[in-house]
């Protein structure tokens, strides 16, 4: 009995009883409350739902009312008309300014060319007596001075059998033809001459009529 009672007075004072001792690590290793709830997995809704995924789609709403928005707008602006009348009106503008310019350069060029005119009238006459011979010298200065006018735009008009137009012949005379239907050039007195839009002088020019007037 003496033997007992040493042991037990041996004890250690900190050591646990064996019974006492598994009921604590029970304890220890005991969830949590509301550990358990969440420690578990995710279902499978929730793995399927990322981050990108929920991003993705609230800017693929926005942009599509970003879209109805710049559609109701542009239907609803009431500047966006005027800036189209604005845009037409500034093309036409350019294009008279152009074509403008363009007229200038031919009158320009016109009121150099009708001092030329008497030059060219003289020519023609000589032409028509046969003193421009061919292979003269007259003939080679008469055709540089036309091949010259010709390069810078100028135009003649009015020949022999063309139908009389008022805007653009000057009845000198007017013979009676048996048979003309039609008022037709009969002869050019003086030939006309234009440069583009530009018209230096009308065509003078003798008319056939009808012998019955």
């Amino acid at each position: 009995m003496a033997n007992k009672e040493h042991l037990g007075d041996d004890q250690p004072v900190g050591d646990v009883p064996a019974g006492q001792a598994g009921e604590a690590s029970q304890s220890d290793s005991a969830p949590a409350p509301g550990a358990e709830g969440k420690s578990s997995a995710p279902g499978p809704e929730a793995a399927d739902l990322t981050v990108d995924n929920m991003l993705g789609a609230e800017q693929t709403e926005e942009a599509a009312g970003a879209d109805s928005e710049a559609a109701a707008d542009e239907g609803e602006n009431p500047y966006l008309e005027d800036l189209r009348r604005l845009s037409a009106e500034y093309a036409n503008y350019r294009k008279r300014t152009e074509a403008n310019v363009e007229l200038d350069k031919q009158r320009a060029k016109a009121s150099v060319v009708l001092q030329l005119l008497s030059v060219l009238d003289d020519l023609d006459r000589a032409e028509q007596h046969g003193d421009l011979e061919e292979g003269t010298a007259f003939s080679t200065i008469a055709q540089k001075l036309r091949s010259s006018l010709e390069r810078l735009g100028v135009e003649s008009f009015g020949e022999k059998g063309d139908l009389f137009d008022p805007q653009v012949h000057e009845a000198i005379a007017q013979v009676p033809v048996p048979g003309t239907e039609q008022h037709t050039v009969l002869d050019v007195i003086e030939r006309g001459y234009r440069i583009g839009d530009v018209e230096l002088r009308p065509a003078k020019v003798a008319v056939a009529v009808g012998a019955d007037g």
